[in-house]
């Protein structure tokens, strides 16, 4: 399904009925070739973007996956780069991929890191946490950066009258009905991280969060941007 080297239906479909965490290591080997992955595009123009906004030593891809968000920090990064998720499938073809970057399994709703980061990332991860999860998620993060990081995510945007809009909504009605009926839950909710939610969720967390269109990714019919860019900052330091 989708192209000769990604899963097939059925494997689609275990992992559909499996944890996040299990589906994810099911899914890990050949998740670079769905268009579930982060594209290359997206991570482009967010790199174009946060190149305008300074330099940075040291960054965090969180729910790094198979590690797209690591093209960003590689991109931005001078002195190290590290990738946090919870699927041990994702890390192992994480490392693969970056060999020379740390690598930590870890549940993001609780990261173990404390101010040793510049700059953040992540990427189509934000609707595996339901909006009760988000200010663990995000006061992680915050901890993680040092006073003066920024935590960026890019994020998609649909018109209500356009086709993908009502297939993800699609998508999300399925999913609830999944996990009614199913356990143990899988989830997967592209409507649960709305833009405004997340920017106040970001700021609730201590960050100042404001939001960039991506222009290199083009509009919708309406004018209105196909992506944009959720840029936190963390207070700096007092002098």
């Amino acid at each position: 399904m989708f192209s000769p080297q990604g899963p097939s239906l059925r494997e689609l479909c275990v992992q559909a009925l499996s944890s996040v965490e299990r589906g994810y290591d099911l899914l890990a080997p050949k998740f670079d070739h769905t268009p579930f992955r982060t594209p290359e595009s997206v991570l482009d123009a967010t790199v174009e973007a946060l190149s305008e906004l300074g330099s940075f030593a040291h960054g965090l891809d969180v729910c790094c996956g198979t590690g797209a968000g690591m093209r960003v920090l590689r991109s931005l990064c001078s002195e190290g780069i590290t990738g946090v998720d919870f699927s041990a499938g994702m890390l192992a073809q994480a490392r693969r991929a970056y060999p020379d970057a740390t690598w930590v399994r870890a549940d993001a709703r609780a990261l173990p890191f404390a101010a040793g980061f510049d700059l953040a990332v992540s990427a189509g991860a934000l609707g595996h946490f339901l909006p009760t999860e988000r200010p663990a998620l995000f006061a992680g993060v915050y901890r993680a950066l040092r006073p003066g990081g920024l935590f960026a995510i890019p994020i998609g945007t649909a018109p209500p009258t356009s086709v993908s809009h009502w297939m993800t909504r699609g998508f999300d009605l399925v999913m609830r009905v999944r996990n009614v009926v199913w356990r143990p839950p899988f989830v997967m909710y592209y409507h649960s991280a709305p833009l405004p939610g997340l920017c106040a969720d970001l700021t609730a967390a201590g960050f100042t969060a404001t939001d960039a269109v991506l222009p290199a990714l083009g509009t919708h019919r309406d004018g209105s941007p196909r992506f944009q860019l959720i840029l936190a900052r963390k207070a700096a330091a007092h002098s």
